[in-house]
């Protein structure tokens, strides 16, 4: 089913021309995997002793850990975050009686919301993942692929092609999904007038932001916000800074500081984009901290860091939520990730 909305209005018209008819909240999660509170310190100096966070009204501190490990993966993390319960490490959207639950994002749909994903990794990975699929292990790429062929997802950009075209069902996925338009460029994204729309940044995961050749995670924000923008009903959008995580565990920080520089532009975006868009709560917080990050040198002049990692992997500590918009008061405090989904539901629900 095509948008009745012209061309012209996509090319001519900037996201905050559209009013949005509904008074219903949107709801923008931004998670940035791997991103501790050393992270975003590391980050601001590093960026002139700023960062668009210190916009934001209401801060809380989410305890991470899974049903099994004080130390926390992505699929289990993630699974708290939009369903609301603790799993085991490495399981998707399945609790611990080996129950399917329902996202957030689910949720939001079947209350007349649109809905969206972004991520800087590929779509199948664990986090995006999590808001659409139902699986016993994050490696089952395929499964995950399959499931989001099928999914209640409108808007998606992200990697990992291969898992919808190279399969071992020989199935072509994208040759069956035909209620999307598969784009091959974000100025195709654009112009589309289709009702849902897919773009693969990356046939497998994509490359770090730093090698000049993935899309600025603002970009990617901004035009996944004007499609939303003129379907005219209340949107769920999760944004994930990916490769943050991936810079932590290659413990190099000037990978992890592109990164969060990469999220940091998109978060300002977002911020921009609820000037005119008042009826919007962002959410930015992580699944976890990665690399136990210290900050344990520096200089005021310039504000250079120096900083040291205690780990390749991931751990325990609490990461911080920060909030902006309707509600956003709801998310003071100190609570369990799977709160951050009770929370949100709070708002889907009011």
């Amino acid at each position: 089913m095509k948008k009745t909305i012209l061309l012209l209005s996509v090319i001519f018209f900037p996201i905050n021309s559209f009013a949005q008819e509904t008074t219903q909240p949107n709801i923008i999660l931004m998670i940035g995997d791997g991103l501790g509170l050393t992270q975003i310190t590391a980050g601001m100096y590093s960026n002139g002793n700023k960062t668009a966070l210190e916009d934001f009204t209401s801060i809380g501190l989410s305890k991470t850990h899974s049903h099994n490990n004080l130390v926390t993966d992505s699929a289990a993390s993630g699974t708290a975050m939009a369903s609301g319960v603790k799993t085991l490490n490495g399981v998707i959207g399945i609790n611990t009686k080996n129950q399917m639950v329902k996202s957030i994002l689910e949720i939001s749909k079947e209350k007349g919301y649109q809905t969206g994903l972004i991520a800087t990794s590929s779509i199948v990975h664990a986090t995006p993942a999590s808001f659409y699929a139902n699986v016993l292990s994050r490696r089952e790429y395929q499964k995950i692929a399959l499931q989001m062929s099928e999914s209640v997802v409108d808007y998606f950009i992200g990697g990992g092609q291969k898992h919808f075209t190279k399969r071992n069902d020989k199935r072509n996925l994208l040759q069956e999904m035909e209620d999307y338009d598969i784009v091959s460029s974000l100025s195709k994204f654009d112009k589309s007038q289709a009702s849902k729309i897919g773009l693969f940044t990356n046939r497998d995961e994509p490359t770090r932001i730093s090698d000049g050749t993935r899309i600025p995670l603002k970009d990617a924000v901004t035009s996944v916000l004007n499609q939303l923008d003129q379907d005219k009903k209340p949107f769920f959008l999760m944004v994930e800074g990916s490769q943050i995580d991936w810079g932590g565990h290659a413990n190099e920080m000037s990978y992890v500081m592109s990164e969060f520089n990469d999220f940091n532009d998109a978060i300002q975006t977002v911020l921009d984009y609820t000037k005119s868009h008042p009826n919007t709560l962002v959410i930015v917080t992580a699944d976890h901290e990665t690399g136990g990050l210290a900050i344990t040198k520096g200089k005021i002049k310039n504000f250079q860091v120096e900083a040291t990692f205690s780990t390749i992997g991931h751990t325990a500590t609490m990461v911080p939520v920060f909030t902006k918009g309707p509600s956003a008061e709801i998310f003071s405090g100190i609570y369990d990730n799977t709160s951050i989904f009770n929370k949100m539901l709070k708002v889907v629900n009011q």
